[in-house]
């Protein structure tokens, strides 16, 4: 386990891959990604059960996003993980590579647990492999990542109901609360909130954190598996595009990417 400025250093690192290979694809989802990389930074160098050198060790834990457009942070940090050379980077949305613009398990690319993109469905995957896991005994935890635009989808509420009956406490849930969509804020496009209240109604255990704060990460992870009895559900307040003051907040850049021209004084700032 490394330490706090440790992570740091690999979440800047992680966020310069993602601008890097955004900029070499021409196109992508830059402001989901980075906001991101705070919480994958802290779940994959921190928290948990993996071995890059054999990613289908059947004791470790799984990672399903469900936002399947901001799979530039998986895979830069899979890449950053020793899962595959970071240079592949930049065979991002390319035809032939296993870098698809969301994620598609047809090319197996090492670390990846399952195909992604059409949104409110991840949650239900991520159900099905925790009651598998607690069927075959093993001690594996399911992390499902999703947006918060997501919970506006009805297969969400049905899995929430489902994981909760059946006491699925080795599956977590972290919602991706930047308060943005692709048509603009969350509140104005279809409200969601109160998200804490929904979600306790459900049956879940529900953490409220800053998740941009890698101590509080560490912490809410750390907690969600002592919980016993029922699935956890981690809501971390982010800030889209975190890292890059002018992408910050601008739900523009959902689904834009830098020119190879802002590339570099992208990468200045997060130097600075």
């Amino acid at each position: 386990m490394i330490g706090l400025q440790g992570l740091e250093g690999k979440a800047k690192h992680i966020r310069k891959l993602i601008l890097t290979a955004l900029a070499e694809a021409g196109s992508g989802h830059t402001g989901g990604s980075l906001d991101l990389v705070d919480i994958f930074t802290v779940l994959y160098f921190s928290h948990l059960r993996h071995n890059p050198k054999n990613p289908l060790w059947e004791g470790r834990d799984k990672v399903v996003l469900s936002i399947g457009h901001t799979a530039p942070v998986l895979y830069a940090t899979l890449a950053t993980a020793g899962y595959f050379p970071e240079d592949e980077m930049l065979t991002l949305r390319k035809l032939g590579s296993r870098l698809q613009g969301h994620p598609s398990y047809e090319f197996r690319l090492p670390g990846l647990e399952t195909c992604s993109g059409s949104l409110g469905q991840g949650l239900g995957v991520a159900l099905g492999m925790a009651l598998a896991a607690k069927m075959d005994g093993k001690p594996s935890r399911i992390f499902c990542i999703m947006g918060d635009g997501e919970q506006q989808e009805g297969s969400v509420w049905e899995t929430a109901m489902a994981a909760a009956h059946h006491k699925a406490d080795n599956l977590c849930a972290i919602i991706d609360r930047n308060r943005l969509q692709i048509d603009g804020g969350t509140e104005k496009v279809m409200a969601i909130d109160p998200l804490r209240d929904k979600w306790k109604t459900f049956g879940w255990h529900v953490i409220e954190i800053d998740g941009h704060d890698m101590e509080q990460i560490q912490m809410a992870l750390e907690i969600a598996d002592k919980e016993q009895g029922r699935p956890t559900v981690i809501i971390a307040d982010t800030i889209m595009g975190k890292g890059v003051k002018s992408i910050e907040n601008n739900n523009q850049w959902h689904g834009k990417v830098p020119t190879k021209e802002q590339l570099q004084g992208f990468l200045d700032e997060l130097n600075s």
